[in-house]
């Protein structure tokens, strides 16, 4: 037979998150209404003790909060895959070096004048690039792009 635990039992903030959802149902279903909310989930946010959150729910049906539900744990193989995974060192290179060869390009053909044609050496480098590597080296230097801007925002 399991004990029942006591009301004194301090709780976590996963206790409190757990007992703010289900506070928002019971809005959403329109059993309280949205100054009835903002009151309990201050009661909520300062509450220390299951006895304290409990007292909440007193008048409200399913659900209530979840005591001590851990939260699973990522396990190594479902942790996600590099953004360098399935790409070789050389597709990291060209992903990497193609878009300063399209703006070197660019630059050249405004300042010295060189036929617009020349555009063709990095796009020809590109479907070159695709030939020989094909699908990863098409995605390579969009998920080098992805994972610069993760850097610069982190």
């Amino acid at each position: 037979m399991s004990e029942v635990p006591s009301p004194q039992l301090r709780i976590s903030d996963q206790d409190r998150e757990s007992a703010l959802t289900a506070l928002g149902e019971h809005m959403s279903v329109g059993r309280i209404d949205i100054d009835e909310f903002g009151e309990r989930s201050a009661r909520i946010t300062a509450a220390k003790t299951r006895g304290e959150l409990s007292e909440v729910f007193l008048d409200l049906p399913e659900p209530h909060p979840l005591f001590d539900v851990p939260k699973k744990a990522v396990s190594e193989s479902e942790k996600p895959a590099s953004p360098w995974a399935g790409i070789s060192p050389a597709q990291r290179v060209m992903g990497a070096l193609l878009p300063i060869l399209f703006i070197a390009t660019i630059a050249l053909i405004i300042t010295t004048g060189v036929t617009w044609w020349f555009i063709l050496v990095p796009i020809g480098i590109s479907a070159v690039g695709e030939g020989i590597w094909g699908k990863g080296w098409e995605n390579s230097h969009k998920k080098l792009g992805k994972q610069r801007r993760r850097e610069l925002d982190g």
